[in-house]
């Protein structure tokens, strides 16, 4: 979900074109509740005011993988304790809507921002405190930094997706027809 949200909420580049955030409100919760159905498929719409705080979490947890892809896992740490902190995410069992009991980072009572910034800052800390921590990345294809989680089992994804891997592929077999 912290993928779906960083790639939804924040600016950037997408696919070689660029990607700016939502300009109005309507957008940014449209997109936002893009975002959160990435982990969460039957969530329901987000609202705007929701949107705005989410943004905001997006935007943080996009340093995080920034600061990953440059090597920095201390920097990464230190963004995800933030969140950890300023969320005050902890686990608890519940259950709830006809769905067996299921582990939150949140308790009830909470904004959505903050419940799923918990949630996302708490899977974070739970891949970068592992062996694991290089898997978060951000795409290396020429104008676009949308972020991914590389779940391959050899760990060498570079892309967020086939579009952007077929881009680079595609310039790649162009400049080598060109050369020769």
């Amino acid at each position: 979900m912290a993928v779906g949200l960083v790639n939804a909420l924040t600016p950037g580049e997408a696919r070689g074109r660029p990607h700016p955030a939502p300009a109005d409100p309507a957008a940014a919760a449209a997109a936002a509740t893009e975002g959160v159905r990435t982990g969460h498929p039957g969530h329901r719409e987000v609202t705007e005011a929701e949107a705005a705080e989410l943004a905001g979490i997006a935007a943080r947890l996009r340093e995080v993988f920034v600061a990953v892809a440059a090597g920095d896992i201390d920097a990464a740490a230190r963004q995800v304790n933030a969140l950890l902190e300023e969320t005050r995410a902890r686990p608890l069992l519940q259950r709830h809507d006809g769905e067996p009991w299921h582990l939150h980072f949140h308790g009830p009572g909470g904004t959505v921002a903050g419940d799923w910034g918990a949630s996302c800052a708490t899977g974070l800390a739970i891949v970068l405190g592992g062996e694991f921590h290089d898997r978060l990345g951000v795409c290396t294809a020429p104008h676009c930094d949308r972020v991914y989680v590389d779940v391959s089992r050899n760990g060498t994804r570079r892309f967020c997706g086939t579009a952007c891997q077929n881009r680079v592929k595609t310039a790649a077999f162009r400049a080598r027809n060109r050369d020769s």
